[in-house]
């Protein structure tokens, strides 16, 4: 179950990985974009951190579905506003994983 979870994270994430070039919906969603980005980046952590020790299976699958849900909600205000975030709305999504990245370092130490 675990493993299913973490591949469909892991397949919704990498789909969001970011690239050097910018995409035309890059450009035109630079708020998602670095949102997105950041999912991707904290994905990578917590794989990083089952793969070192540092993180057990338990608490990567918590983390992942901490930011599943923030996904979640990024993709619900996209929908709301024609495709959009708001800034405000990018504010809460960026303190929501700030809150889920201090959770990740603190489980390191």
């Amino acid at each position: 179950m675990l493993k299913s979870l973490a591949l469909a994270l892991a397949a919704t994430f990498a789909l969001a990985a970011p690239s050097y070039a910018d995409t035309k919906w890059q450009q035109n969603h630079p708020r998602r974009e670095q949102v997105n980005s950041r999912l991707a980046n904290q994905n990578a952590r917590v794989n990083n951190g089952v793969k070192n020790g540092t993180l057990t299976k338990g608490q990567a699958a918590q983390l992942h579905r901490e930011d599943h849900a923030i996904r979640q909600q990024e993709r619900a205000d996209a929908a709301a506003h024609g495709g959009h975030i708001t800034k405000g709305e990018q504010r809460q999504l960026n303190r929501e994983e700030n809150h889920v990245s201090r959770q990740i370092y603190r489980e390191k130490h």
